[in-house]
């Protein structure tokens, strides 16, 4: 069911259908009666229209209004999203932030990393040992505990209609994504980036 829509004009008609009845409360258009009741009714069109934003904007993926409640919230803006963050950054973050359940493994890094708008890939390792190929990397036990995540060079982030006023039509960097990524790793492990 759609939120309801109402105009200045159906709140006029309201108006007078609550009226009193008699020759004292004209409904007629060009009453005073309904001259005082039309300059109510504009305040009450733009109060629904407001109210009916509200439920758009309650909802973290579509806040814009509401976008300082929800960082509070979260404890952002943090150094992740650097100095002058864009909104959409900013709404991304929040979204990843929400969404972010915990987890170990690939897809969930993967989820992450989508919320925040990357595409990425993780490679694991593993330690050496016993009937390994020849040729292929040797390494020590501390190999076990270490991933790498594989992102483009630059992500670019463009500006998508109804963003904030004064933002660049698109930004480039890693940033956020490696930020995020370390705070969500679990504490054993040693997150490494590959940028080609």
């Amino acid at each position: 069911m759609a939120a309801p829509d109402y105009s200045a004009a159906d709140y006029l008609q309201a108006l007078q259908t609550h009226l009193p009845r008699g020759r004292v409360w004209p409904r007629d258009p060009d009453a005073i009666q309904t001259a005082v009741l039309s300059g109510f009714t504009p305040c009450f069109a733009a109060l629904t229209t407001r109210a009916n934003y509200l439920l758009v904007d309650a909802f973290p993926p579509s806040t814009f209004e509401l976008l300082p409640e929800w960082e509070s919230t979260l404890g952002l803006p943090d150094p992740c999203a650097g100095e002058a963050p864009t909104t959409q950054q900013r709404v991304a973050q929040v979204v990843a932030r929400l969404t972010a359940t915990g987890g170990q493994s690939i897809a969930y890094f993967t989820a992450v990393a989508a919320a925040l708008g990357y595409a990425i890939t993780i490679t694991q390792f593993v330690p050496s040992r016993f009937g390994k190929n020849f040729g292929t990397l040797f390494g020590g036990t501390a190999w076990a505990f270490a991933w790498q995540v594989n992102a483009p060079t630059f992500t670019i982030a463009g500006l998508q209609f109804g963003g904030s006023f004064g933002t660049p039509f698109a930004s480039w960097g890693n940033n956020v994504l490696q930020c995020e990524l370390q705070r969500f790793a679990p504490a054993h492990t040693t997150v490494l980036f590959s940028y080609s």
